[in-house]
């Protein structure tokens, strides 16, 4: 071997040999670090387990610990534990997040500490620097192709008069309900700011409704039982029931469409902010993005370039449908919620 040759050898394996800790050491920095989050439960949870913490685990030796519980029950417990928080990560939808930001619980994220927030589409982070959003699910007008001949095209045919006793919604209580309301006052020139035109569309379809359902699984089984053939639902529920075989089609309404987006927080407080910034990495990450997005289809919120048979199971699959979707005022939802509530619940039990 030539000098020149053996030098450039014996150099690169110093290098090599002097870089291996450093490296090793950079791949295990997280070692030992164990990540409280909220979770939601089943197929949601095991996805992130498998799309998240996993990745993780094996990268940095870092742990995420999931632990599912009522959203709104966990962020009560994070709000009044701020000084000594449960959580170092929170999962929030958006009406939550007006709560999580007021309250001062979680801390702002910027791209110069978590690379993939530019990847995120316009108009998904709705509450500026607060929340990193990686899915969302949207509540549109449903329907059995089966029985209802006629299709429907808004929100407000919920009211139609062919569809006496035949339909089902969420209860006055769910945001699936109060988003519904809110898409319905707008379709009619209402606004979060003057829901009459919503509660008077409510009072007309109030003898179609057959069941106000308290969760998402009860409103799938009525669907799915044909105890019910049309109502306000989520489109990746939509989805699992055409994968049982109901015939149900997901409505795109021309005036728009209302969607519920699931952020991913750090917690003011988390004694590991770094290890933490990591796991929101890899939620924005394609790895992470694609995992609800392939379970649930749930929609993507960054510039991921999703498998063409995927996106054709997706309601929001082309730019045009992206631009779709509505800005929703959730600090006068929440402001509002309680009389929302009272005045649905009157009008339903009258």
């Amino acid at each position: 071997m030539q000098r020149r040759t053996f030098l450039k050898a014996a150099s690169a394996t110093a290098v090599g040999a002097a870089c291996a800790p450093y490296v090793h050491a950079q791949a295990k920095k997280f070692a030992g670090i164990t990540l409280r989050v909220n979770g939601f439960g089943g197929v949601f949870d095991e996805t992130l387990k498998k799309c998240v913490a996993e990745p993780l685990k094996e990268q940095y030796d870092l742990n995420v610990q999931f632990t599912a519980g009522p959203e709104q029950d966990d962020v009560i417990k994070l709000i009044a534990n701020k000084n000594n928080p449960p959580f170092d990560m929170f999962l929030g939808d958006s009406p939550y997040m007006v709560l999580l930001v007021n309250a001062g619980t979680i801390e702002e994220i910027r791209a110069s500490d978590v690379p993939n927030i530019k990847r995120i589409l316009p108009g998904f982070r709705e509450f500026g620097d607060y929340g990193a959003p990686f899915s969302f699910a949207s509540s549109v007008p449903v329907y059995n192709s089966k029985y209802i001949k006629e299709p429907l095209t808004s929100y407000s045919d919920i009211a139609r008069p062919d569809l006496k006793a035949r339909a089902v919604m969420q209860a006055p209580s769910t945001f699936g309900m109060l988003l519904a309301a809110v898409a319905i006052a707008e379709e009619n020139g209402g606004s979060v700011s003057n829901m009459e035109p919503a509660f008077k569309v409510m009072e007309a379809a109030k003898p179609n409704i057959v069941a106000l359902a308290d969760t998402t699984v009860a409103e799938l089984q009525m669907l799915q039982n044909e105890e019910a053939c049309a109502g306000i639902f989520w489109d990746g529920r939509a989805h699992e029931l055409r994968t049982k075989g109901v015939p149900i089609v997901a409505v795109a309404p021309p005036k728009g469409i209302y969607s519920l987006t699931t952020y991913i927080n750090v917690v003011k407080g988390t004694k590991y902010p770094e290890a933490a910034r990591a796991c929101v990495d890899q939620f924005l990450s394609d790895q992470g993005v694609l995992g609800l997005t392939q379970a649930l289809r749930f929609g993507a919120t960054t510039d991921i370039n999703l498998p063409e048979g995927l996106r054709k199971d997706l309601l929001f699959n082309t730019p045009e449908r992206n631009a779709s979707k509505r800005t929703v005022d959730w600090q006068a939802m929440m402001a509002n919620r309680s009389a929302w509530i009272e005045r649905l619940n009157k009008i339903f039990r009258s």
